[in-house]
């Protein structure tokens, strides 16, 4: 037999499951899919299981929706059940299944060791069910707040990025800028931006001025800082070329020095937003009257702490809401540098 033929022959045998039940002319058996998508399965016990947990036992408490949060968890435990084992499992809900099933998982614990045998003392530690009847109940007020924090977070935010990335344009590529700024910068930067909370409710206006200056002074340090290395390490052959174009100043500062030090720009405003959501959450419980922030203190003092979680928990689907959206737009902007740059 010839090397060749020995080689087709390899070549056409399957390689995979999938690939031999296709060699075969049937489809991929039952068992097959199922242990493929096993940890689908998985998930859709555990939830299953959260909805049995809310049920098997009576509450200590007087909670409404108990009956309701029973009923999702069975429909969201049938649904990953019937993706896995009809083969629509996809890749992103399958790369997630070990996420789901530590989910439900988690919550089932959460409900056997509050609400049902309270091994966690209450009211410190609600069941799942009272932050539901938070969200169904109390909508209105959190929306109210979430709707403020946004609206102060981005304002602060876009004044302090924007401050931040023309002064530290101005840095990197000037050294009289650079030799007033530097060191103001050094005084200023390494201060925690809370610690002006006295100046600043004492000189601004309004609590509201006061917390706008607060979060764009804790959003523009870091923006500062990265885009000025990023400008100064551009490498100076990328100026030698553009100049030998005939390329003037303005050109080499817009579409050279500020394309080229976008990537460390962006991790100046990844930092950023990570600063001015903790100064926003101090802002609000200190001085604004609005707010999650403020929602956060109301519920504290009125012993509401399923209400304090419920706006703990909006308060994180905020900000990775916003981190999200920082990464599609460094995506975009970026794309240029797609497999250049790790992060």
């Amino acid at each position: 037999m010839s090397m060749y033929s020995a080689t087709s022959k390899a070549a056409a045998l399957p390689q995979s499951a999938e690939e031999g039940a296709a060699f075969a002319g049937r489809p991929l058996s039952f068992p097959v899919s199922v242990a493929k998508n096993a940890s689908g399965a998985l998930a859709s016990v555990a939830w299953v299981g959260f909805g049995l947990s809310c049920l098997l036992w009576p509450d200590l408490g007087d909670w409404s929706r108990t009956h309701e949060v029973a009923i999702a968890a069975f429909a969201i435990g049938g649904g990953i059940l019937i993706a896995a084992l009809l083969g629509r499992f996809g890749a992103g809900l399958q790369s997630r299944a070990p996420w789901l099933l530590a989910l439900g998982l988690f919550l089932t614990v959460w409900e056997v060791a509050t609400a049902k045998f309270a091994w966690l003392p209450l009211p410190f530690f609600p069941p799942p069910q009272a932050i539901i009847e938070v969200y169904t109940d109390d909508l209105p007020k959190l929306l109210a707040s979430a709707f403020a924090s946004v609206k102060l977070q981005l304002g602060g935010y876009a004044i302090g990025a924007a401050v931040g990335f023309l002064t530290g344009v101005s840095i990197g590529w000037s050294r009289s800028v650079g030799y007033w700024v530097h060191p103001v910068l050094r005084f200023i930067g390494p201060l925690p931006a809370t610690a002006w909370l006295p100046f600043a409710f004492f000189t601004f206006p309004s609590s509201w001025s006061a917390s706008t200056f607060l979060i764009a002074l804790a959003t523009g340090f870091p923006v500062t800082v990265l885009t000025w290395s990023g400008v100064a390490s551009v490498s100076n052959a990328y100026y030698d070329v553009a100049r030998t174009l005939g390329a003037k100043p303005s050109f080499l500062v817009l579409k050279v020095a500020i394309p080229a030090a976008l990537p460390h720009v962006f991790v100046g405003l990844f930092m950023g937003l990570g600063s001015s959501f903790a100064v926003l959450v101090v802002a609000e419980m200190i001085g604004v009257k609005a707010g999650l922030g403020w929602y956060l203190q109301w519920a504290q003092g009125w012993a509401a702490y399923s209400n304090m979680y419920a706006a703990l928990i909006v308060m994180s689907l905020l900000c990775s809401g916003a981190i999200t959206l920082l990464f599609k737009t460094r995506d975009r902007l970026l794309v240029w540098q797609k497999g250049v740059v790790k992060w």
